[in-house]
């Protein structure tokens, strides 16, 4: 769908200025810049450019630029700096469609945020060196989304134990689930084994019916969503009626030793000291164990207790083989309203 294109000066550069334009305007048109961008893969652009230019709307609307689209051409006007970035976002855009990757909203945005950050500079536009870290499962390749997730993603392809922290919506789990599940694909571990601390966020929920697994199964379903996303359903169940997946709250960890396997632990804030003393100390041959936790969402019953993910990192952040990744309110890659809700709660200091 064609549309109209904003004024432009002779030197296609500067936007032309009518009488009308205030003081302002003219100071900023210096600095203002029109680029065009030609794709010869004219096959991909409508999922490119979207369903009634949606795409196009969404960069427009994040980095305050025009975009304008007729054949297989784009021209984009705004601030130099803007329209740079736009380019970029539309070039990685149409580079992840070439190689079959999805190009939804939620991937949109992490580009233009990771557009906004110089450190990954070369992951926009090729010009320094591109990440070389990817994950790939049974459903999906995943590729870092900020620049923190790209930290997190060599750290879990480096280190023996990592700490992710941060709030909800910044992949730590599902990163480390991806990663889970490449390295039980190719047989670089055996096992992958999921727990979490069975703590209700601040309900009381009673005793629950069922056997153990019903009991427990509800405060796991973030992790079983995770593996769903990155296996074939009847694989997940496959490899869990074998043993090799393992979901289990961390009471269940207790005298074992964990070998040869991939080891998450989600919602670690909750765990305390002893828990978490505990399970570290499982850790076994050619294993990885990852501990994932926004240490400001403490649901531990009593409130006086310290948390054993924050008394963990302050001991062990500086021991070899340990990584730690912080995740702040910009690396959320869910809506962008999520970063914008976290943003709000920890304002208050809540």
């Amino acid at each position: 769908m064609a549309r109209k294109a904003h004024p432009v000066a002779a030197n296609g550069s500067d936007t032309a200025l009518s009488p009308d334009t205030r003081p302002e305007d003219r100071r900023d048109a210096s600095r203002r810049a029109r680029i065009e961008v030609a794709f010869d893969e004219q096959a991909t652009l409508g999922i490119l450019f979207g369903e009634f230019d949606a795409n196009l709307v969404q960069i427009e609307n994040r980095l305050g630029v025009y975009i304008g689209a007729r054949g297989n051409k784009v021209v984009i006007e705004g601030t130099a700096d803007s329209v740079g970035r736009a380019r970029d976002v539309l070039l990685k855009m149409h580079e992840k469609l070439l190689t079959g990757e999805e190009v939804d909203a939620g991937a949109i945005d992490a580009l233009i945020s990771m557009a906004d950050e110089p450190t990954l500079d070369g992951i926009i536009t090729g010009k320094a060196k591109a990440p070389s870290i990817m994950i790939r499962t049974r459903k999906k390749t995943i590729v870092p989304r900020s620049a923190m997730q790209g930290e997190y993603m060599h750290q879990l392809a480096s280190r023996d134990v990592i700490f992710a922290l941060g709030p909800a919506g910044t992949g730590k789990t599902y990163v480390a689930v991806a990663q889970a599940i490449s390295q039980l694909i190719t047989g670089s571990v055996q096992r992958l084994i999921l727990s979490r601390p069975a703590v209700e966020a601040g309900e009381k929920l009673g005793f629950l019916p069922g056997d153990m697994k019903e009991k427990v199964d509800p405060y796991l379903r973030p992790l079983y969503d995770a593996l769903y996303d990155c296996m074939p359903p009847e694989q997940v169940d496959r490899r869990i009626a074998s043993g090799e997946i393992e979901i289990a709250p961390i009471a269940f960890m207790r005298g074992r030793t964990l070998a040869d396997a991939f080891v998450i632990l989600d919602e670690a804030q909750n765990t305390t000291k002893e828990q978490m003393k505990m399970f570290l100390t499982r850790f076994g041959q050619n294993s990885r164990m990852v501990i994932c936790g926004d240490p400001k969402q403490v649901d531990i019953p009593g409130g006086d207790r310290m948390s054993g993910l924050a008394d963990a990192v302050e001991r062990l952040e500086d021991v070899e083989g340990i990584g730690v990744t912080r995740f702040g309110v910009g690396d959320v890659v869910r809506h962008p309203i999520v970063g914008r809700i976290v943003e709000a709660y920890e304002g208050d200091g809540s």
